[in-house]
């Protein structure tokens, strides 16, 4: 069985040392770059399974990294590091199409739990053969990450496609905050509620030309999808 590829992207030499080193250990495959113009060539070059990119790197910082990967792929899971202090980071990080960010110091167990759900959720998608599912005028594919209608196909990140699944379960009911949060990300936290709203921004955009498909905000409870039958 090959070994998952991993792409560092951090230029604090210690950190960055350590965290390949005990990913390595792990059982990854890590290429380790400094800055983020080393990160968007290696992604070119050796196509890793995903992206660990910190934030503030010199020559191109990891948000600018993000956005180029991204123009790239949409698929390719991509978590941000991010100072504690830098509440705006991960928004910012999550708004380029980033799944998902971690925040200094860190351990390394818990950057492993992050990547092995990232990784299995990629790989139960990829084994799957069907699933085509219709909302309105569009079609979603959960499994490739794609959503098309009349305008084209548009590629979707992995967490887009998560959620937009939960939606369409919950189809016309509420769904609570606190039950997305733990379905989709794994728990339920403040930071990650900020990230959900985001992303919910993000598949408004998709819908936004059929105003039958609606993701409304339901103030202090959560989120209703509704669609046509």
């Amino acid at each position: 069985m090959s070994k998952s590829k991993i792409l560092l992207a951090e230029d604090d030499e210690t950190l960055a040392f350590v965290t390949a080193d005990n990913l390595n250990a792990k059982g990854y495959e890590v290429t380790l770059v400094n800055n983020g113009v080393e990160a968007v060539k290696s992604f070119v070059t050796d196509k890793p399974d995903l992206c660990i990119l910190d934030v503030m790197m010199p020559e191109m910082d990891g948000f600018e990294a993000a956005r180029e990967i991204r123009a790239k792929n949409k698929e390719v899971p991509i978590l941000f590091l991010t100072a504690k202090s830098m509440k705006e980071d991960r928004i910012e990080g999550l708004s380029l199409g980033a799944d998902d960010y971690i925040t200094k110091p860190f351990s390394i167990e818990e950057l492993v739990l992050r990547i092995e759900v990232f990784l299995r959720r990629r790989n139960i998608d990829m084994n799957r053969t069907s699933g085509i599912i219709k909302i309105g005028n569009f079609t979603f594919d959960p499994e490739n990450y794609q959503i098309t209608s009349d305008a084209g196909k548009q590629d979707m990140t992995q967490r887009e496609a998560e959620l937009l699944s939960y939606f369409f379960k919950h189809k016309n009911q509420l769904s609570k905050r606190s039950d997305i949060l733990i379905a989709v990300w794994g728990k339920d936290d403040y930071f990650l509620g900020r990230s959900m709203d985001v992303f919910v921004s993000r598949l408004r955009k998709f819908f936004e030309d059929d105003p039958s498909i609606k993701i409304e905000n339901v103030h202090g409870v959560g989120y209703r999808f509704t669609a046509p039958e």
